[in-house]
């Protein structure tokens, strides 16, 4: 998908077929520039291999509930990763080595996740936390078969779209905060970004649910920010 100087991929955090296409889209477009789902405090985690270790230092600053989320979370992603072999992240760690041994520019674009932490502590309701109790107690015992979609690739649109209907219904709440707000913050990063460098092709390697709305925002005139992010 390609918008002015950008150039959009979908990818999946676990899929091998993101992996192959981070690495096509750079030797075709060749890219000055690539844009990350990440921040300044996950792309060390990410590079160093750690992001799935909790400090519990970070209680204090994120709120518990951010806390159990950030654990439980890193928890379910190295599982469904085994099943597929493919590390959470595989794919931003591909573009980030192939972006250094070419001498590309990285930029991160993501919320500071410990902002995302502090809201999602803040706001998840009693409702949801129960139901996401009795949703990791089910995906103790998943198995790969049950899944609905093939995890090696990324999930087309009408997939997508179901699973994040399920989740706005399931968590309202986290899903504000997980898609919603920081969708807004993704889209205007990458617009400083687009009017920073005007004249530069930037890649933007996405979660392909984030892709169509970041986009339509990218689109509109002005984007501002309906929540408090400070709060």
């Amino acid at each position: 998908m390609k918008y002015k100087n950008l150039v959009f991929l979908g990818t999946s955090h676990i899929a091998k077929q993101s992996l192959d296409e981070v690495k096509k889209y750079i030797q075709e477009e060749k890219p000055e520039v690539i844009a990350l789902e990440l921040d300044k405090r996950r792309l060390p985690a990410l590079m160093s291999k750690s992001q799935g270790k909790i400090d519990l230092r970070n209680i204090k600053r994120i709120g518990f509930k951010g806390f159990l989320f950030s654990l439980f979370g890193a928890w379910a992603e190295k599982k469904l990763g085994k099943l597929v072999g493919v590390s959470p992240g595989a794919e931003m760690l591909q573009a980030i080595k192939i972006a250094k041994k070419q001498g590309i520019k990285i930029a991160m674009i993501d919320q500071d996740i410990e902002i995302t932490l502090q809201r999602l502590s803040s706001s998840i309701t009693w409702k949801e936390k129960m139901n996401f109790l009795a949703d990791l107690l089910k995906a103790i015992f998943v198995r790969k078969g049950e899944i609905e979609f093939d995890l090696t690739t990324v999930p087309d649109k009408k997939i997508i779209k179901k699973l994040t209907n399920q989740l706005k219904e399931r968590y309202p709440n986290l899903f504000k905060v997980l898609i919603e707000e920081r969708t807004v913050v993704i889209a205007k990063n990458i617009r400083n970004l687009m009017n920073s460098s005007p004249d530069k092709k930037i890649f933007v390697v996405l979660g392909a649910g984030h892709i169509d709305d970041v986009l339509e925002l990218v689109k509109e005139p002005k984007i501002s920010f309906s929540f408090n992010i400070g709060q």
